[in-house]
């Protein structure tokens, strides 16, 4: 066993000492360490479009040792993001240079498991991309080659460090909510088809299943409270258009709506759209007895806490019923604070989440412990949105969810 997964399996479970007290006080989700280790990581990135949003080279314990992608234009826009002078033209290739130590997987979804575990076997720590896996194989065989190898996982879910769900992991750890007794998320995307074709040729994104891209807003829950989605019924929309035919997931969808339940006994509804009259929005609404939080909607750009009260008013009906309290929520920039280091203390992609990404994944090696995000929290997110796509293929049966905890 090498002296890292040694190191590893003493920490796994880090202690509250060995955190920064700003971040847990925020959420248990987010354990960046106090102090900064005088170590440099070195990392290579692969995939030049989304690959090219990050913050590794402002990290101070961090080097882009490599850069890679299929295509020259891409390799050089990495190049110059993150000021590398060595580039890859295939992952494969990369995976061969001993002086890189951790890559981040930033390739089409179809491709990430595979890539992955590749990376793993080759002794590479990965962070990569959402989602974990296509196919619920692929999530078992994710979760193999992490435990395996004993390496760090993490992927990269925009949704867990946005600045307003930050400031709802703290409000739920402070116990505001009370009891949660709902919630629901919705991932609108419309006009993704322009995306299906490049060059006259599909690409990996034609006919993409929307429930097979639900982390954005399985996280949402998953990532305050902690549940996991044990069952779920799912049903799609689709119109028989020309651009969804032949396509390689044989999917006639362009929205699917998933009402699951959790280990908990909440319901949760998640929307994931592609097509259709509606404004861009990554949101979610969580719903307690003591106090509900509300993401803003395409209609009210603020955030809103509502506060339970014994008040009684009146609908324009003249019914009576509690009046209660509705306020907006001003979200702190919680990238200001010391939860980052200080080079990387600006906004960035997604709601402030970049930053806090590329952190996390390098603070977790460079203490030897769990990502935030690891194989377990990731695989949570991911598989249910495939069985939800399987239970909207059958009609809207309600199936069940396995679980790919340890």
């Amino acid at each position: 066993m090498s002296a890292f997964n040694q190191s590893f399996s003493r920490r796994k479970f880090i202690s509250m000492a060995g955190v920064g007290a700003a971040a847990m006080a925020v959420s248990p989700h987010l354990s960046f360490a106090a102090g900064m280790v005088d170590r440099k990581i070195r990392v290579g990135i692969i995939g030049g479009r989304f690959g090219a949003g990050f913050n590794f080279h402002e990290h101070p314990n961090c080097i882009v040792e490599a850069v890679s992608d299929l295509i020259p234009e891409r390799r050089e826009h990495l190049m110059k993001v993150y000021h590398c002078k060595k580039s890859y033209e295939s992952l494969k290739k990369l995976l061969r240079d001993r002086k890189v130590e951790a890559v981040f997987i930033a390739t089409p979804a179809p491709d990430h498991a595979n890539h992955v575990i590749e990376s793993l076997n080759a002794g590479k720590h990965v962070l990569c991309a959402v989602p974990a896996a296509m196919t619920l194989d692929e999530c078992a065989a994710v979760k193999e080659a992490v435990e395996r190898t004993g390496l760090i996982y993490m992927m990269a879910e925009t949704s867990i460090f946005r600045q307003g769900m930050i400031s709802v992991q703290k409000l739920y750890k402070e116990g505001k909510f009370g009891t949660m007794f709902s919630a629901a998320s919705e991932y609108n995307h419309p006009g993704l088809e322009v995306l299906y074709f490049e060059k006259g040729k599909p690409t990996w994104r034609h006919g993409l299943p929307p429930m097979l891209y639900p982390t954005h807003c399985t996280s949402f829950l998953i990532g305050v409270t902690g549940e996991r989605l044990t069952e779920v019924s799912c049903m799609g929309w689709g119109d028989d258009s020309p651009m969804l035919k032949n396509n390689a997931f044989k999917n006639p969808f362009w929205n699917e709506t998933a009402f699951f339940r959790t280990n908990k006994g909440t319901p949760f509804r998640v929307e994931v759209n592609w097509k259709g009259a509606l404004e861009e929005a990554e949101r979610a609404e969580w719903r307690g007895d003591k106090m509900s939080f509300y993401y803003p909607t395409p209609g009210n750009k603020e955030f809103t806490i509502i506060r339970a009260d014994d008040k009684i008013g009146r609908d324009d009906a003249g019914f009576a019923h509690t009046k209660n309290i509705m306020e907006p929520y001003s979200v702190p920039e919680w990238w200001k604070t010391d939860m980052l280091p200080a080079p990387l203390r600006h906004n960035s992609g997604h709601e402030g989440s970049h930053t806090f990404i590329t952190h996390e994944f390098i603070d977790a090696i460079v203490n030897s412990r769990e990502s935030s995000v690891n194989v377990y929290e990731a695989l949570a997110f991911t598989a249910p949105g495939i069985v939800a796509h399987q239970s909207a293929l059958n009609d809207g049966e309600s199936m069940k969810i396995p679980s790919f905890d340890k």
